[in-house]
């Protein structure tokens, strides 16, 4: 089966195709080909689409289902740089939520972007589960407790911060989930060396992509760490054989919107 598929008729051999592929296996085209890759190369390729997107007559196709391309409408996807920055910058960790739950549709609107984050090697290791279930999320919560209990008096790094975080879960404070009514957990191959940044990176497009959508979302770092280790959380989780949590985010419609922009520290750069 081709790799590449090349329409004569709209292919003007600019050689883009070949400039652009990340595993040089395009061979150009020239008076008499077209561009190509070699069934010997074919194997290599990562399916990453540079070669199709970058294509200025769209006459190339990746042979990776091409029954589903989507075309991209004229200047679609143009942000202005001011606009950009205020996006960015108004995000929030959200961890006051509604009751209100979130479509399921509309979480998959934005999984579905997170699909597209960089990988490496396009590998796209990550995979998702949605706590839909707010009684789940607060399941999963107190299975983080309890894992937080194991470590009183221990060398954990967390050991002194978890007499705080018991006598606030006590008092009814939800302190791991604060109450959010979903909760997304990415989850990798085991043994994956690079998985786990794939997933953070995933994770991201999810965080930012979300409040275009009107969600507000959280990085639940006591649920990852607890899943890194505690038997219970993973099978609640239900995570499949052979992999694990990379990371956890909880979520949900926002209790109150932003109106302003807080200060960080000033910018720190070196330039060599």
């Amino acid at each position: 089966m081709a790799t590449i598929l090349v329409n004569q008729d709209l292919c003007t051999r600019c050689g883009i195709c070949s400039f652009v592929c990340p595993m040089s296996i395009v061979d150009p085209a020239d008076e008499n080909t077209l561009p190509k890759v070699q069934d010997s190369k074919a194997a290599m390729c990562i399916r990453c689409g540079h070669c199709e997107v970058s294509c200025p007559s769209q006459a190339l196709l990746l042979n990776d289902r091409p029954d589903e391309k989507v075309p991209l409408p004229a200047g679609a996807g143009t942000i202005f740089p001011d606009s950009m920055a205020f996006y960015l910058k108004k995000r929030r960790s959200v961890r006051r939520f509604t009751k209100d739950p979130v479509p399921k549709e509309k979480i998959l609107e934005i999984l579905d972007i997170a699909r597209y984050a960089a990988s490496g090697g396009n590998g796209q290791p990550e995979e998702w589960i949605v706590v839909h279930d707010p009684k789940n999320v607060q399941k999963i919560a107190g299975l983080t407790i309890e894992w937080m209990k194991t470590l009183v008096n221990s060398a954990h790094p967390m050991s002194g911060y978890i007499p705080v975080l018991l006598g606030a879960w006590e008092s009814g404070n939800d302190v791991i989930c604060r109450g959010a009514p979903h909760l997304l957990v990415a989850h990798i191959p085991e043994g994956n060396p690079v998985a786990s940044v794939d997933a953070i990176i995933a994770l991201t497009h999810f965080d930012i992509a979300a409040p275009a959508f009107g969600i507000g979302t959280c990085w639940a770092g006591f649920v990852a760490m607890a899943a890194t280790s505690y038997e219970p959380l993973q099978k609640e989780l239900g995570l499949p054989a052979g992999r694990k949590c990379a990371y956890a985010m909880m979520f949900g419609h926002p209790q109150y919107k932003v109106y302003g922009i807080p200060r960080r520290k000033p910018l720190q750069v070196t330039w060599r």
